[in-house]
């Protein structure tokens, strides 16, 4: 073990502490709306705290700085898409979710579609977010082996027994307050690590303007480049990062359901604006501690491990940070690992019940205790998917998104825009979207950063086309009800 008994201390006080919170919201449940949906009682403050802990994840907090690490701060054009598109989906989608007493995103899709509609999409987004967490667990794994110097194994067994304890007993309610004190404590981590790096850089911020700017303009934002193989680029980022979360944030189970449990519309919306401002600052943050970072070695303060520049942030907070502070950083890692695996836990147990035609029990007893069976069957799921060796985490989990995700969107907007289209075309949108982007993704250039915007026209120009030619019905005339 690397890490101080002190740090060891703190780290195991946080994991008993917050699973003992969690699981302690199993008072009260008495049905699905409750274990899902939270009750619908969490305030819009809360649910923004969700939200960024959800789509934060480990993979943003080690893969980041990484990313910052070995180029600059490109990444943030891609965050002005993430703003662009919140606004947009206050306009187009989160009206129709609380048009009715909605527990998935693909309840929808049955609304305008059909049963088959519902399924075949809620089948690809619980094939998607169990590869998506996956990763994202594998991520921790990395975390834990520069502290404890073990095996990734035995932390992803850690994390996940741990998480599926408390997502099993607490719920829905469980995921979103644990995400709001998970939230706080990343969060005073990164900071605590900024001035730290800071303090241990001679020269300070100078030192680091100077050096990122003679290291190719590591400090640079903006590359205006037209290019559809770059993946961070002005245009890639805009237009891309605005598919890629009107996707993730208005079609993805895990995301929606944060949307879906709000008391009401205004609050939904006020909850993914706030989450947008919040996300902006945090990954400047990030960005910024993996320039420190580069600053840091080049002055010959810590060598990357095994030539990894996912474990570059871990090793510093082990091996730079004070005692006790570091316990408390890695307190944080592990704190946004479980809050993603359990929002992922809990969406999947939620669609598997209610898009799959899974037949809940007659009482509400019985389907509260089918949904939690739901969630240890998905908890074994995921803790097998982060066993695979995925490569560099962060591009990784974006780009598993990112080849389903059009498909997705674009059948969402073809029910929205386009009256005349009925299930079968759909569906043929549906298939073509995903065949052609994975295709995209094996035998061309194409930056993934790209691939949402392509599915969803391709998806929903194929939808149109085959809705003139396929015989099938509309089951909402004039799309989705205003």
């Amino acid at each position: 073990m690397q890490i101080s008994l002190i740090d060891f201390g703190v780290l195991v006080l946080y994991l008993v502490t917050i699973t003992l919170f969690g699981a302690r919201f199993r008072r009260g449940q008495q049905n699905l709306r409750d274990y899902f949906l939270g009750g619908r009682t969490a305030p819009w403050w809360a649910l923004a705290c969700s939200i960024v802990a959800t789509e934060t994840s480990t993979l943003t907090i080690i893969g980041t700085p990484a990313i910052a690490y070995g180029g600059n701060l490109g990444f943030l054009q891609l965050v002005l898409g993430y703003l662009v598109a919140r606004v947009i989906l206050c306009v187009v989608l989160i009206p129709q979710y609380f048009q009715g007493e909605f527990y998935t995103a693909y309840q929808l899709l049955e609304k305008r579609f059909g049963t088959r509609m519902r399924s075949v999409a809620a089948v690809v987004f619980m094939g998607t977010r169990a590869l998506a967490e996956g990763v994202r667990i594998s991520a921790i794994g990395k975390v834990v082996s520069v502290a404890f110097a073990t095996g990734d194994r035995v932390s992803i067994l850690i994390i996940t027994v741990l998480t599926m304890f408390y997502t099993f007993e607490g719920g829905m309610r469980a995921v979103i307050w644990t995400d709001v004190v998970q939230f706080f404590l990343y969060l005073t981590g990164s900071v605590a690590a900024f001035f730290l790096l800071l303090h241990k850089i001679p020269g300070g911020w100078p030192e680091v303007v100077q050096v990122a700017a003679a290291s190719g303009g590591k400090l640079r934002v903006f590359d205006f480049a037209f290019s559809l193989t770059q993946s961070f680029t002005f245009w890639s980022g805009l237009i891309g990062g605005t598919f890629l979360t009107m996707a993730s944030h208005g079609t993805d189970q895990t995301m929606v359901q944060r949307l879906l449990a709000a008391r009401n519309e205004r609050d939904s919306k006020k909850a993914l604006l706030v989450s947008g401002v919040i996300i902006l600052v945090q990954f400047t943050l990030f960005l910024v501690i993996g320039v420190m970072l580069f600053v840091y070695m080049r002055n010959g303060g810590l060598v990357v491990p095994g030539g990894d520049a996912d474990r570059i942030y871990p090793a510093f907070i082990v091996h730079e940070m004070p005692v006790g502070l570091a316990g408390i950083v890695l307190a944080s890692i592990f704190a946004i690992a479980m809050s993603n695996a359990s929002g992922s836990l809990n969406s999947l147990a939620s669609s598997s019940m209610m898009d799959m035609g899974a037949r809940r029990a007659e009482t509400a007893a019985q389907s509260l205790g089918a949904s939690r069976r739901m969630t240890l069957v998905w908890g074994v799921v995921l803790g097998l998917l982060a066993l695979v060796p995925w490569g560099p985490v962060l591009v990784a989990g974006l780009t598993i998104a990112s080849i389903t995700y059009g498909a997705l969107l674009g059948v969402f907007l073809l029910g929205t825009w386009n009256a005349r289209a009925n299930e079968n075309g759909a569906l043929l949108g549906f298939a073509a979207g995903l065949v052609a982007m994975i295709a995209v993704n094996r035998f061309t250039p194409l930056a993934w950063t790209w691939y949402v915007v392509a599915g969803t026209i391709l998806t929903f120009l194929v939808g149109t086309i085959a809705s003139e030619v396929a015989p099938g019905r509309s089951k909402v005339a004039g799309g989705l009800p205003d």
